[in-house]
């Protein structure tokens, strides 16, 4: 098979819709392809940043706009018994085809690929170059007409995302743009063979005790003049075995096994190692000519789900290789709202973000995309489990066509694509649709209508007992599982999977203890980006937390209104812009950590924490704890002592602070626990210490020996751990507003910053990217006692004036009572 891709040479014009008259008047721009209609227009300077102030709203013409992307397809016509195909991997998303004027076919499906026959096309062509031609329309009108046929159905925001089959966080989310995208968003070739081609090659790894085993499904597509020719398929499992298969002429379909005797085991990280076979399938014609390969790589591991009923409810407990594993997991959305900007290397510095919060699971969120290849990749060489939605959120979807046929060629399509992968470990029918059919008022809404139910308890399984069933399946997140009391609520904590939104929209993070959900797949607090992300997007003179500008990167309902009266029980609301964000970021913080830290305090009860959510898909107040541009708030550091492999923490019980030790790893930990009761000025009142041990992967809780009281911390060590408890808010303690003594060393690739607390110093952080753009510290939300050191090492190119350091440094200190 010959294949070429076909990147180079297109070009893009406006084809219909309200367009501004500069840019009706630029006629053909350059388009880069794979791209979008909105960095073509932004790289030819005909429109301007929208992630910058207010420019968001000002591109919304482009909703209702039409566009073509062209290209001069010059190929020879089709040689005797040739094939010409031309292959779209993404088109986003209602697509016309045309070459040379001849219709080849109509798209309206963003997730999925599309394959359209040249071979008759070229034919009947002049010899010489062809206009290609794919016109986009708006997929905004194209969903409203949809609607309008066939039922509108309740969906949580205002266009109707959920009548086409497009990304519906393209239409605007609580954190993200409203911008709409269209383009060829994917890969395109010209593919030609003769004979045959591999058209699907899906290969299913499992693990049976100590033995892998390869089950390799090949549908193979004949020409029409070789149809009756006898075909071979090969496989090589990577120096661990080989199969093969004959086809006979009337056969186009072939199902190859590899058995591995003590195969090499894939364990999520913290687990094992992440050993990956390279598989290679070869189809070749009689004589062994090649005629088409396709490669990959896999691993062998065993994963389900523990949903056994026990005295608390209905556990939802994740097991691989027959290891119960706690998930650390974090939400994901897309990494950049303007996805053809993303690329390996942003999938890979996002992902070891994941990695160094001590994340064992990534979950791809509904309301976002089947991820690209180097995502999925990247997580079976990292360790991380993949919890893969299906891209259905927070609305009713319509079970008849047009929207089923796409549904189900969507999931055959990314199902086959995805299987191989080892790291994706749970499916899960889509986002919040079973709670919001519950409790959204949909139900009256609805009526007779159908609402999605048919896809997540009858299609979704078929398709996936019939292409995968290696893997758990669930119908949606939050869910009850099959085996909790009938009508149980989908999203009662006792039971499976739980979204806690409680405490961000209305009770505080404090009340994160208030229940003991099993499994937590959503919960999250919101803060402002860093202040060099703020510096990228806001101008100088609208830096205020009321300003348009600023506002218009808040989507959430009430987000500052929340913000402000979540920071006031504990820091009050700051006057000063740097200081209100400082007070957002600080108490973003200290809800990650409440609520990571109490839900690893119960397991095996709880045994799953997913964040809301790691990462921003532009610069934006929200839940992530890295920003839009990359940097990491204040919230990541306390995300990452949340989520190591040792935890030490003070929880109640019963109304009794108790010290919680969690042990996950595969050793038994023993170490002295050193509990001091001092001053707010760090002076040592009271202390003891006692000796623990807690087995691999558990918990193991003793009540705090000692009580503060008006306002005395009780600081608790072990192990290089550290915790603190205190009996009051800072804002009504009295803290030293300056605790720290600083000194700044240059370094080959950066800064040390070292800080010597001369009295009690909480959570310690130093905001370097304030400081130049680049800057990144490994950690913060460090508590000193008096006397006490910490150097925080500063990695930048930068050359700064070593004092501006002193000045980036923050504390909880300053929302002391004076």
């Amino acid at each position: 098979m010959d294949v070429r891709a076909l990147h180079d040479g297109w070009t893009l014009r406006p084809a219909a819709g309200e367009v501004p008259e500069e840019v009706d008047r630029a006629g053909w721009i350059p388009a880069q392809v794979p791209g979008t209609v909105h960095t073509d227009l932004l790289t030819a300077g005909l429109v301007p940043d929208p992630y910058v102030g207010e420019n968001e709203a000002a591109l919304r013409w482009l909703h209702r706009s039409a566009w073509e992307y062209r290209t001069r397809l010059d190929t020879g016509p089709p040689g005797p018994g040739e094939r010409v195909e031309l292959q779209f991997d993404g088109l986003d998303t209602v697509a016309t085809v045309t070459l040379g004027g001849t219709e080849l076919g109509r798209t309206v499906n963003m997730h999925r690929g599309h394959r359209f026959d040249l071979t008759g096309p070229l034919a009947r062509l002049p010899e010489g170059p062809a206009d290609l031609v794919v016109r986009f329309d708006s997929a905004l009108e194209h969903a409203e007409s949809v609607e309008k046929d066939i039922g509108a159905r309740p969906r949580t925001y205002e266009h109707p995302y959920n009548a086409v089959r497009k990304m519906a966080c393209s239409f605007g989310w609580d954190w993200g743009p409203d911008l709409q995208t269209a383009g060829i968003w994917r890969r395109v070739t010209l593919q030609r063979w003769r004979t045959a081609r591999l058209a699907t090659v899906r290969p299913v790894a499992s693990l049976h005790g100590s033995t892998g085993r390869l089950r390799v499904h090949v549908d193979v597509e004949r020409s029409g003049l070789e149809a009756a020719t006898a075909l071979t398929v090969h496989v090589d499992l990577g120096g661990h075995g080989t199969a093969a298969a004959v086809l006979e002429p009337a056969t186009a379909r072939a199902v190859l096994e590899v058995e591995v005797p003590d195969a090499p085991v894939w364990w999520p990280r913290g687990y094992g190692e992440q050993p990956l076979v390279e598989v290679a399938v070869r189809l070749c014609a009689p004589g062994g000519g090649l005629l088409d390969e396709r490669s990959f790589r896999t691993g062998f591991r065993d994963v389900r789900i523990d949903d056994s009923p026990d005295e608390f409810g209905t556990r939802t407990v994740v097991v691989v290789n027959g290891q119960p594993v706690f998930v650390r997991g974090v939400n994901w959305i897309p990494r950049d709202h303007l996805l053809t900007r993303l690329d390996a290397d942003r999938y890979a510095a996002a992902l070891d973000d994941a990695v160094d919060a001590h994340c064992n699971l990534v979950r791809v969120w509904g309301g976002g995309l089947w991820e690209s290849e180097d995502f999925y990749r990247l997580c079976d060489e990292r360790g991380l489990l993949v919890w893969q939605d299906f891209p259905l959120a927070c609305a009713a979807y319509a079970e008849e066509d047009p929207l089923r046929t796409e549904f189900e060629a969507e999931v055959r399509e990314n199902v086959t694509r995805l299987v191989h992968h080892p790291s994706l470990a749970v499916w899960s029918g889509g986002n919040e649709n079973l709670q919001g059919h519950e409790d959204w008022g949909w139900k009256e809404e609805l009526g007779s209508s159908t609402w999605g139910a048919g896809y997540y308890h009858d299609l979704f399984p078929a398709l996936l007992a019939e292409l995968d069933g290696t893997r758990p399946y669930q119908p949606g997140s939050p869910m009850s599982p099959a085996g909790a009391p009938e009508g149980t609520h989908p999203n009662d904590p006792d039971h499976g999977t739980n979204h806690e939104w409680d405490v961000w929209n209305r009770l505080g993070w404090p009340h994160y203890r208030d229940r003991v959900p099993r499994f937590c797949a959503e919960f999250g607090y919101q803060a402002p980006p860093t202040l060099a992300t703020i510096a990228e997007f806001l101008p100088a003179d609208q830096r205020s937390a009321t300003s348009p500008a600023f506002l218009a990167h808040q989507k959430a309902l009430d987000g500052n209104g929340k913000l402000e009266r979540g920071m006031e029980p504990h820091t009050g609301v700051p006057s000063g812009f740097e200081d209100w964000v400082w007070a957002a970021q600080l108490n973003q913080a200290r809800a990650v950590a409440c609520a990571v830290e109490h839900h690893r305090s119960w397991w095996p009860r709880t045994a799953g924490s997913i964040y809301w959510q790691l990462d921003d898909c532009w610069p934006v107040t929200s839940w992530a704890v890295v920003d839009g541009s990359g940097r990491r708030k204040p919230a990541f550091h306390a995300l990452r002592r949340a989520f190591a492999p040792r935890v030490l923490t003070v929880q109640p019980r019963e109304g009794v602070p108790h010290v919680v030790v969690v042990n996950d790893t595969a050793q038994e930990f023993s170490t002295r626990v050193l509990v001091r009761r001092t001053t707010p000025a760090g002076a040592v009142l009271d202390r003891t210490a006692f000796e623990v041990s807690v087995p691999a992967r558990a918990v193991r809780s003793w009540p705090l020996p000692l009580v503060g009281g008006d306002g005395e911390p009780v600081v608790v060590d072990a192990g290089g751990l550290r915790a603190v408890h205190l009996d009051a808010p800072d804002k009504d303690l009295p803290w030293d507003p300056d605790p720290l003594r600083v000194s700044v060393t240059r370094l080959p690739d950066g800064y040390a910053v070292r800080v010597r607390a001369e009295s009690f110093a909480r959570d310690v952080t130093l905001l370097a990217d304030a400081v130049t753009p680049d800057a990144r510290v490994g950690e913060g939300l460090v508590t000193l006692l008096p006397g006490e050191s910490h150097t925080f090492l500063v990695r930048t190119g930068a050359v700064v004036d070593a004092g501006a350091f002193t000045g980036a440094l923050r504390t909880a200190n300053e929302f002391g009572r004076p």
